[in-house]
């Protein structure tokens, strides 16, 4: 029988149970017992993954969220089991804003014979516990795993917690490939048609990047794709988002390499920058129209400078290189609170939320697109969810420009500030309004953005810090 086939016969044999699909919850796994049997194991390989956000404090331990077998043991050992597990990591001295711990989603495969792996899926034998004598592994990386995955995706319904939704086809004989290049993800890729990311860390609520393409589809936005299926986990009042599957947009070259290659040549970067303004005013007006526009007024406008002021003050503390620099940069969000206290308000609406080179792609006929709208996976769920100004966003564009430049060796500060104004004027020709016609707000969020740069540079990339403190010295000493 082959591969294909021999998936398609465990596949049907665990769909005629979904009748009883909570049973996939509490057999043979033993909910009870699983955790603590494969608790070694986890503790050894899940801080290694790029996904896991609390790298820097120990692991503590784990608690089950949900347990659900998508596809049950073949107790012959000739073909893999599918274990999804929801599972809340406990550290000591974590920063997670969501106590007790962050919940991650995770695939585990389940063999007695393993396929061929690339190196860091193998997980390791479990000794005790349901699962004794039984190989884990990374499932993403068996092709029999993801081709379950979108079986169920063709054939949606529910399975224990976990909810499939579908609503656009899904085309047969899709071969999958594990894209090796996210971090705080995971991505299959089916026969350069169809992308699914993985949610790795999910918390509750739609996440943006499921709800906004979905919104924007709606509107008949083509610069984003919509979505074509995905699946959520019903353990908590709120759905928690675990993954969507979308079109794959083959031959498209991300902009973050477009910009280096243009640099590289020695040539400008003027029609794609102006094409990308445009792109993003699309995006922005199609948001406006779909998805509520609450006013930023004089409250909200308070708290905004309340948080980039407190975000300023934590920053300058941890790299003590930007503590010169503090009371020039003040001055951008003093101006910005000045205005909100004479009545002055300003449009906000949903944004992309993390918009730079890298989060933008252009396909072989020059047409952009905007991907990854999940936001800054470390701020809250709440808060990557709420109206932003829409100059948050070029703000993020303009920063991705300077930091293009600045890679390039020697730097070439007026490939950037031409690429700013190409970006600006092609927002303006789209949006009928011109970031840069606010300019307080605009840099105040520009501000912002460099702080948080200088902070993760600080704690991630030392050798690239003088890429936001050159920012930093020009913002700093900006007119207010």
């Amino acid at each position: 029988m082959s591969e294909a086939a021999s998936t398609r016969v465990a596949l049907a044999k665990s769909t005629t149970s979904r009748k009883t699909a909570r049973r996939h919850t509490t057999s043979s796994t033993g909910p009870t017992a699983l955790l603590p049997s494969l608790a070694p194991l986890l503790h050894a390989w899940v801080p290694r993954q790029r996904w896991f956000a609390g790298k820097g404090q120990p692991v503590t331990g784990f608690s089950l969220v949900a347990a659900t077998e998508v596809l049950p043991l073949d107790t012959a050992g000739t073909g893999p089991g599918l274990l999804h597990l929801l599972v809340r990591v406990h550290q000591s001295g974590g920063r997670s804003p969501h106590p007790p711990g962050d919940c991650y989603q995770l695939l585990l495969g389940i063999r007695t014979t393993l396929p061929p792996l690339p190196a860091g899926a193998m997980i390791g034998q479990v000794t005790e516990g349901p699962l004794a004598g039984r190989t884990l592994y990374e499932g993403l990386h068996d092709p029999r795993v993801a081709d379950l995955l979108l079986e169920r995706f063709r054939d949606p319904g529910s399975l224990g917690p976990l909810r499939f939704e579908r609503a656009g086809p899904i085309p047969p004989g899709l071969t999958p490939r594990f894209l090796d290049t996210e971090q705080s993800n995971s991505s299959l890729v089916y026969g350069d048609t169809l992308i699914l990311k993985i949610f790795r860390r999910v918390f509750p609520g739609t996440n943006p990047d499921l709800e906004l393409p979905l919104a924007l589809g709606r509107e008949g936005c083509g610069r984003v794709p919509a979505p074509v299926a995905w699946f959520e986990a019903t353990t908590s009042p709120e759905p928690l988002t675990l993954g969507v599957l979308q079109p794959f947009l083959r031959g498209a070259q991300d902009g973050w390499q477009l910009a280096l290659a243009a640099l590289a040549a020695g040539r400008d970067f003027l029609p794609e920058a102006h094409a990308l303004g445009r792109a993003t005013a699309e995006v922005h007006t199609a948001l406006a129209a779909a998805l509520p526009t609450p006013p930023l007024a004089h409250d909200r406008t308070r708290h905004l400078v309340a948080g980039m002021v407190e975000r300023l003050e934590a920053a300058a503390q941890a790299v003590p290189a930007l503590v010169p620099y503090v009371p020039g940069l003040r001055t951008a969000f003093d101006a910005v609170a000045e205005l909100g206290g004479t009545g002055r308000g300003w449009a906000a609406q949903r944004v992309h939320g993390d918009l730079h080179l890298g989060q933008t792609l252009r396909a072989e006929d020059g047409f952009w697109s905007l991907i990854d709208f999940e936001g800054e996976p470390a701020k809250p769920l709440p808060e990557r969810r709420s109206p932003q100004p829409t100059v948050r966003d070029v703000a993020g564009m303009l920063r991705s420009f300077d930091y293009a430049a600045r890679s390039h060796h020697p730097w070439n500060p007026g490939w950037a500030a031409r690429c700013r104004t190409a970006y600006c004027e092609g927002y303006a020709r789209a949006a009928g309004s011109d970031p840069r016609a606010e300019p307080e707000l605009l840099r105040a969020h520009e501000t912002d953005k460099a702080v948080y740069e200088v902070l993760y540079e600080a704690r991630h990339r030392p050798d690239w810090l003088p890429v936001p403190m050159a920012a930093i010295q020009r913002l700093a000493s900006a007119p207010s």
